[in-house]
């Protein structure tokens, strides 16, 4: 069947030359018309590849993008390097960059010419189609919440084989088992970008999961996935752990239907959503999806969810989505440890975008990319900074889920904290870091494990207009230590104490 579906390729590669391309031409994220004359021999052409079937064990967690990771992977593909030159910059101080690339002497030539330092940088050498990893790419699994790591991969929902394989090149270099879902009854089609996870067995994507995997897709295919929504929850409860599937409605102008264009969630309580003008584009779909949501669904703490708005900017004469602009947005951005990797338009919609950010989650290095500049003009081309980055999550992870503190009337009783702390050797210990002036020092507080995972300690109780700033510090049995937030002491959480009366 793959020989089949290569002939096809090459068939269409004499009359199409840009389709499969590995040098100047440009695939985009969305499906080009060539290529959707081909999907139906794209979806019989899967050879075996990683572990085709369901992980083997009875307890999964599909990782948050706030945690911990041990790499970030992108594919190198010689269009836009100015743009991953400063992706690889900024990443190589948090974690290990992993580059697929054709000719790694090519690409180590460009980043030391711009003085990029060739630290915690490795070259794979592979084929590939397209630069938009994140959809293609393998996504970060635990066994028992925290012990084993593994990669779950999806069939991709473009006919790009080189990329459909690539996590099993990266999780080979890893040693990491991949366990892909290409093979009946398990065959699942999914993409990055429509994907997003609490770190608790709860996930959000557009209906576009249900269209892809209904039996004829987008286009007409009797090739694709054919199951129900409730089939599609069990695999995702098989493979992954999610035991809470949240599907919206796609939206009109968003072609590709994917979330990460327009919403992120943050922490376990919060969600990043993009907002229009009143009666703009999508914004209106977009509010009514972020409704749907509120109006069922919970936080993993059984509360409702936060939610930060930030702007969904026009092109520079005044385009939106749907009446000829791109689609930019700042919700497309990429978690690395202490770093955030956020794309960039213009100035005036810029500062507000970082201001809100910033607020939003203090002590984070916010690393601005432009990504709509003549000649480096992603955005033109359906995807931003979290489009083409994916992450690995690290393979010994300390779990600290935290229910943060709200603002309160009570200047007499402590505040009770408490936390699920998780690791595989135990957790030997946990403290709260407090204070009340940005500029003062921390102090400490022991907390205890009241019962399983859960370790508890309070804040001494404050005067009314006090703000309180704190994290949770944790540290396992074999001594690995990590804080929550991940940036702290440099990050916090904070609440107010306020004026009015007592609780």
């Amino acid at each position: 069947m793959k020989n089949h579906f290569f002939f096809i390729c090459l068939l269409l590669l004499t009359q199409t030359p840009v389709l499969f391309s590995q040098q100047q031409n440009f695939l985009p994220r969305y499906m080009k018309d060539e290529e959707k004359l081909i999907m139906d021999d794209y979806l019989n052409s899967f050879d075996e590849r990683g572990i085709s079937t369901p992980p083997p064990f009875t307890s999964l967690r599909t990782a948050a993008e706030w945690e911990e990771v041990q790499a970030l992977v992108i594919t190198w593909t010689g269009q836009f390097d100015g743009i991953q030159k400063q992706i690889v910059d900024a990443s190589q101080e948090e974690c290990e960059v992993i580059i697929m690339c054709t000719d790694s002497n090519d690409v180590k030539s460009y980043l030391t010419s711009q003085g990029v330092p060739d630290v915690n940088i490795s070259y794979i050498e592979t084929g590939w189609n397209s630069i938009w990893i994140r959809d293609y790419g393998a996504n970060t699994v635990y066994v028992n919440d925290v012990d084993s790591l593994i990669l779950v991969d999806w069939i991709y929902n473009r006919p790009r084989p080189l990329d459909d394989v690539m996590p099993d090149a990266y999780g080979a270099y890893l040693g990491i088992n991949v366990y892909s879902t290409i093979a009946n009854p398990n065959k699942i089609m999914n993409t990055g970008g429509n994907w997003m996870s609490d770190g608790s067995g709860q996930a959000f994507a557009s209906e576009l999961v249900l269209d892809e995997n209904d039996g004829t897709g987008p286009y007409g295919s009797l090739s694709y996935p054919n199951h129900t929504e409730t089939e599609i929850n069990t695999i995702f409860s098989d493979w992954m752990g999610i035991n809470t599937y949240i599907k919206m409605t796609v939206l009109p102008y968003d072609d590709i239907h994917h979330i990460d264009m327009h919403m992120k969630i943050i922490d376990e309580q919060t969600l990043l959503v993009g907002e229009y003008p009143d009666g703009i584009s999508d914004g209106p779909q977009i509010e009514a999806n972020l409704q749907y949501v509120l109006d069922n669904f919970t936080t993993k703490f059984g509360t409702p969810f936060e939610v930060i708005r930030i702007p969904q900017p026009d092109s520079p004469s005044g385009l939106w989505p749907g009446g000829g602009g791109s689609y930019r947005t700042y919700a497309n951005q990429t978690f690395v440890n202490n770093t955030i990797l956020l794309p960039v338009y213009r100035e005036e919609y810029d500062t507000i975008a970082l201001n809100i950010l910033s607020q939003a989650m203090p002590g984070y290095n916010i690393v601005p990319i432009d990504i709509d500049n003549t000649g480096a003009n992603l955005i033109s081309n359906g995807g931003g900074i979290h489009c083409i980055t994916h992450t690995v999550g690290v393979s010994d992870p300390l779990l600290i889920s935290h229910q943060k503190l709200e603002d309160t009337y009570d200047d007499i009783n402590p505040y009770l904290a408490s936390a699920e702390i998780k690791h595989k050797s135990g957790v030997a210990a946990a403290s709260i870091f407090y204070k009340t002036t940005l500029a003062g020092a921390y102090s400490q507080v022991s907390m205890t494990n009241t019962s399983g995972d859960i370790w508890s300690g309070s804040i001494p109780a404050q005067p009314a207009g006090t703000t309180v700033y704190y994290y949770v510090h944790a540290e396992a049995v074999s001594g690995k230590q990590l804080n929550h937030p991940i940036p702290a002491p440099d990050g916090y959480h904070q609440f107010e104490v306020l004026d009015g009366g007592s609780a």
